[in-house]
């Protein structure tokens, strides 16, 4: 491979930047929580599940580096993770944008939750929302946290689809 083991533009340097793409975002998601004191609510938790989850298998692609159907199943993943991780932050919007007679109320926590019920049980519970998801609490631009998930999920999904597809097709044809 000439141009090094890192060349600028490659799938590896792409999901790379994907990887850490999803380690800032996480920073700041733990430096709003930790410092200006915006505590997460369970859809939140789980969108920080679902960029952790990109995030590790973009650092897989990235040390891993494979060819051919490798590479797509990495983009398939990725893009699965996107998908879900935009699905709750979708849900998230939804129901941070319902009239307040319509808002669920709020619920156990999800430590109680996860003591209490089964998983499938506790992603029902949380899925539907509460109280707690309906409270804007922070936002940029107008827009508040989990319509920012959603836009950098739909980026990520689709770096990692050109990454890992893309980019192999090209590579082949030449």
């Amino acid at each position: 491979m000439s141009g090094g083991w890192l060349r600028f533009g490659s799938p590896r340097w792409l999901n790379l930047a994907g990887f850490l793409s999803c380690v800032g975002l996480l920073a700041y998601a733990i430096y709003v929580q930790g410092v200006l004191g915006v505590d997460p609510c369970p859809l939140c938790i789980f969108q920080r599940i679902g960029v952790a989850a990109m995030g590790v298998v973009f650092l897989a692609a990235a040390l891993h580096a494979p060819k051919a159907w490798g590479a797509r199943v990495y983009g398939l993943l990725l893009a699965l993770a996107a998908l879900v991780t935009m699905a709750i932050a979708a849900r998230h919007v939804w129901i941070q944008h319902l009239p307040e007679d319509q808002v669920p109320s709020c619920g156990a926590g999800l430590g109680f939750l996860l003591q209490e019920f089964p998983v499938a049980e506790v992603i029902r519970k949380v899925l539907t929302g509460s109280g707690e998801c309906h409270a804007v609490n922070w936002s940029f631009l107008t827009l508040a946290m989990p319509t920012w998930v959603l836009i950098a999920a739909g980026a990520l999904g689709a770096l990692g689809v050109y990454a890992n597809f893309l980019t192999n097709l090209v590579a082949r044809r030449r």
